[in-house]
């Protein structure tokens, strides 16, 4: 069997958007489930917006999602000389030739074309047998065109859309290379041929540049490789996802305190589907996955099971690379670590909790900062037996032999008990006065947590 070959090829010009990463995870699946090749192309020709700062993006990006591939970075850059030998070979085959248009010429063509009613497009002036006789104007730097079929027509079965025709009628001579730098659909055709690329899998805004690549395929004699247009991911409206939409870039994901599994497993399940499968793996990813399960309609991003889906892998989560990932969004609201309980017993408790790691920080924020109580909640929370309440349970903590959630639990019991009040008599001042949060967890786990000094401390200070 062939070996199957995809690669993901973003033009470092920005962001790394939730589609590039969609398609990248579809093309790291295709290639782990046939045993096969992932590789990394940056696209990189467009010298005027490409920028290190984008590429660092696209390979920060592609680590976080734990999107491993096993060639390059490949920069097309790296690459001219190969382009301009296959396009030398082109020209002296008359496959290619010179153009000496100039824009302002194109445009007067594409307005006069428009004024007729017709599509705008290259009419062929500077083909050979066209030009013929025509001086050679000075001071024009040409571009080199691909020569299109003028007959028939480019058919292709892609792999979601099923088979699409296009007349080569429809379709005119491309520029493949200016000032010595190939364009996207040349440059495109001859990586994905030097490197045996088998599968091309990418957004459905390429479907217009397909069979113009497939007759330049064919011009050079290479295997046209399968061909899978994804559907666009949009925005809850219907329209394309863009920044009016909210976030669209991958690592602000990240900032947001997404876990990256979640946003693999949420882009993957959006536009697939394997039966009822709606959390998965990558290596389950990588088993089940096929092209022909992929929606021809566009899917619409649903934020909210998103942070479903991510509260679901913060449950599962290890409670030590929680502690790790948490610890620097604590510190940068002003908590400080080491003047509070061991962070990965707080992340324990907290995690099911929080549906991010922004959640979570603010939820065990309390743990780190000392701050005073609201004196108007506090005399709020003293008042019809609270301060009693308090008073007591603090008598009992003292005398507690070892603190536990347990021994906890039975003091806050026998509080209750004795004064004959209903929990949140007493509960309310714990809160207010003593963990001095808007919400906490289970009373008893995090008064342990807090450690009896400093909840002893608190309590006289409340009552003081």
């Amino acid at each position: 069997m062939k070996e199957i070959r995809t690669r993901i090829a973003p033009s470092p010009t920005g962001m790394m958007h939730l589609g590039t990463a969609r398609t990248a995870i579809y093309c790291w699946a295709v290639a782990r489930h046939f045993g096969g090749k992932f590789l990394l192309r940056i696209e990189d020709t467009d010298q005027v917006r490409s920028t290190k700062e984008a590429v660092q993006v696209i390979l920060d990006g592609m680590k976080w999602l734990n999107l491993d591939y096993d060639e390059g970075p490949i920069y097309q850059m790296d690459r001219l000389a190969r382009y301009k030998e296959v396009v030398d070979q082109m020209l002296a085959d008359g496959r290619a030739y010179y153009c000496y248009a100039t824009p302002e010429e194109l445009d007067e063509l594409r307005e006069a074309q428009r004024a007729q009613g017709l599509k705008p497009r290259y009419d062929g002036r500077w083909r050979p047998e066209n030009c013929k006789g025509r001086p050679i104007p000075e001071g024009v730097k040409p571009v080199i065109r691909f020569r299109n079929p003028d007959e028939g027509a480019v058919t292709w079965d892609d792999a979601v859309y099923g088979p699409i025709t296009v007349q080569n009628s429809e379709l005119d001579d491309l520029i493949i290379m200016r000032n010595g730098i190939p364009t996207y659909n040349f440059a495109v055709v001859v990586d994905d041929w030097d490197m045996k690329v088998s599968h091309v899998i990418r957004g459905a805004d390429h479907i217009n540049n397909t069979p113009r690549q497939i007759n330049i395929y064919r011009a050079l004699g290479a295997e046209v490789p399968v061909f899978a247009h994804l559907p666009l991911i949009c925005g809850q409206d219907g329209q394309k996802l863009s920044k009016r939409h909210g976030t669209v870039s991958v690592l602000e994901y990240e900032k947001k305190g997404y876990l990256p599994e979640a946003i693999f497993n949420y882009l993957a399940r959006l536009g697939w589907g394997h039966g009822n499968m709606e959390k998965f793996s990558r290596e389950e990813l990588a088993q089940v996955f096929d092209l022909k399960d992929c929606s021809r309609a566009s899917a619409r991003i649903d934020w909210k099971k998103l942070d479903w889906l991510n509260g679901q892998y913060m449950k599962e989560a290890d409670d030590a690379r929680l502690a790790e990932l948490v610890q620097p969004r604590i510190e940068a609201r002003g908590g400080l670590i080491e003047n509070g309980p061991d962070l990965v017993q707080v992340c324990g408790l907290l995690k099911t909790r929080s549906a991010t790691l922004e959640a979570l920080a603010d939820a065990a924020l309390f743990f780190y900062v000392e701050k005073d109580a609201d004196p108007e909640a506090l005399a709020a929370a003293l008042a019809d037996g609270g301060r009693e309440a308090l008073a007591l349970f603090g008598e009992k903590m003292k005398a507690l032999d070892e603190v536990t959630p347990e021994n906890v639990y039975h003091a806050i019991q026998a509080v209750m008990a004795e004064r004959e009040i209903p929990m949140k008599v007493l509960a309310t001042p714990l809160r207010v006065g003593v963990c001095v949060a808007d919400r906490t967890p289970q009373i008893d786990r995090t008064l342990c947590l807090i450690g009896r000094e400093k909840v002893l401390a608190r309590i006289a200070k409340a009552l003081a």
